[in-house]
């Protein structure tokens, strides 16, 4: 639908929602009440960043573009109440969902494009392709000894070789492919990050355990022995790589809520929910802090190690 040439144009989809909206569509927020007379339609959020609309709106744009249509014999003149906004995270250029009775009721438009399916856990999906590609080889078949040329040019006459079948979980498995493959240059730069940050704590530490040597030889001299010595050493970068964790984290919370709530709606026009995965942060936490002790207490041995006397000599 082409309802402003100043804008992109959107997609029209005829779907079967019933008298709950919400089990066909992931809203967002709750959908309001048509008013009588009126017939609800749904837009995705493009809609709403592109075009200026929101919920309780009426839509004489897209009225309009139906009056051509409803100068036909099957058809009516239609005033649209724009009920509730979706997600939609194929169109960018924005979709409208119109209840599909009031599209036939509009149009005469019986024709479907889309068909979804929900097969039974036991049911054998390749089988079923086979009775469906079958059930529309006969289906072409009759329409073709009919003699009925606009039925047999039509979408609705589609033979079985036109089909295309496709699993929700072929549909999840390729975009979570194309996801970690767009992104996989993140999980790199993750671990080089990481892999500085332990250089740097071993450089550091080594530093200072360069600084301190007169230090753990006193210590040597007060009674500790070199395990306590590095217990205290571990100790210390067990706290600061612990620091330096829950500063991660913070910082990276405040760029995934900048990146969700701020990039996403105004470059891609969507929104999505925010989920922390707290189980795989705590783990990369533990991981960092157990990583920048053990890289602690090795740069502690070599001063632990030295000769108590000669590292206080310089005091006496």
């Amino acid at each position: 639908l082409q309802l402003d040439p100043t804008r992109p144009a959107l997609v029209l989809l005829s779907r079967p929602l019933g008298n709950n909206p919400a089990r066909a569509l992931p809203l967002v927020g709750e959908a309001l009440p048509v008013p009588a007379g009126k017939k609800g339609v749904y837009i995705s959020e493009a809609v709403v960043d592109l075009y200026g609309l929101r919920p309780g709106m009426d839509w004489p744009a897209l009225s309009k573009s139906f009056n051509p249509v409803a100068h036909m014999a099957q058809a009516q003149a239609a005033s649209f109440f724009i009920a509730g906004v979706w997600r939609d995270y194929a169109r960018q250029s924005g979709a409208v969902v119109m209840d599909r009775p009031n599209y036939v009721a509009l149009t005469g438009d019986t024709r479907a494009t889309d068909l979804a399916l929900w097969p039974s856990e036991k049911a054998d999906l390749a089988q079923l392709q086979q009775a469906i590609r079958a059930l529309a080889g006969a289906d072409q078949a009759g329409v073709r000894g009919s003699g009925s040329d606009e039925g047999a040019q039509s979408p609705a006459g589609a033979g079985a070789a036109d089909l295309e079948f496709v699993s929700v979980g072929a549909i999840r498995e390729r975009s979570l492919r194309i996801f970690d493959r767009s992104f996989a240059v993140t999980y790199w730069l993750q671990a080089v990050a990481i892999g500085i940050g332990l250089f740097g704590v071993a450089a550091s530490f080594s530093a200072q355990v360069l600084a301190r040597r007169k230090e753990f030889g006193l210590l040597a001299h007060l009674g500790l022995t070199r395990r306590q010595i590095l217990a205290v050493v571990a100790g210390e970068g067990a706290a600061w790589t612990g620091v330096g964790a829950a500063a991660g984290v913070l910082l990276g919370l405040a760029v995934a809520l900048v990146l969700v709530h701020v990039v996403n709606p105004q470059s891609f026009h969507w929104t999505m929910e925010l989920r922390v995965p707290a189980e795989r942060l705590l783990a990369l936490c533990a991981a960092v802090v157990a990583s920048g002790t053990v890289t602690a207490w090795l740069a502690g041995r070599a001063a632990a190690g030295r000769d108590a006397v000669m590292a206080v000599k310089e005091d006496w």
